[in-house]
C-alpha cells in the first residue's frame, strides 16, 4: 500500500504544496502543530534516513534551509524545530522520510522532552561512546 506522502505526491489526495522540484516535495502538515508547520519530504518512498541516497539528503537538507527562511518572512516567528523520526522506537508512523519544520512563536506552544542522563556517566563511557561513533564511521 501507498504511503500518504506517495498518495499527496500522485495527487491521488490533496494538500496544500509549498514547494516541489524533482527530488522532493514540500506541504503544509495537516496537524499544524504551529501555524507554518511543514513537511520536507523526498520523493522516492525512502522508509528512513538510513537509506536516503547521499545525493537526495544533501539536496532536500539545501530546501530545508530555503523553506526555513521562507516560513521565518512569511509568519515572523521567533524559532524553528527542525523534527526528524527514524524507526518507530524513534516514533516514527509514516515510514517514508520526511522532515518537520515546526515554527516557534513561544516557548512553551510544542513540547520536546530529552532526557539528561549526565548525573550517571563518567569521562570514561563518553570516551567509548565517542570511539565507537569513530570506529564505526571508518
Amino acid at each position: 500500500m501507498k504511503t500518504i506522502f506517495e498518495q499527496i505526491i500522485e495527487r491521488t489526495i490533496p494538500a496544500h504544496i509549498v514547494y516541489e522540484d524533482e527530488l522532493v516535495i514540500a506541504f503544509l502538515d495537516i496537524t499544524q502543530a504551529t501555524e507554518g508547520h511543514t513537511l520536507v519530504v523526498t520523493k522516492e518512498p525512502y522508509p528512513s534516513i538510513f537509506e536516503v541516497p547521499e545525493s537526495v539528503i544533501s539536496h532536500l537538507f539545501m530546501i530545508v534551509k530555503k523553506l526555513s527562511l521562507g516560513l521565518k518572512k512569511a509568519f515572523d516567528l521567533k524559532g524553528l524545530n527542525i523534527l526528524n523520526n527514524n524507526g518507530p522506537v524513534a516514533g516514527q508512523t509514516v515510514f517514508h522520510y520526511h522532515v518537520h519544520l515546526i515554527p516557534r512563536y513561544q516557548k512553551d506552544e510544542v513540547q520536546f522532552k530529552l532526557n539528561n542522563h549526565m548525573a550517571n556517566l563518567d569521562s570514561e563511557r563518553y570516551k567509548k561512546r565517542a570511539a565507537m561513533i569513530i570506529a564505526a564511521l571508518s
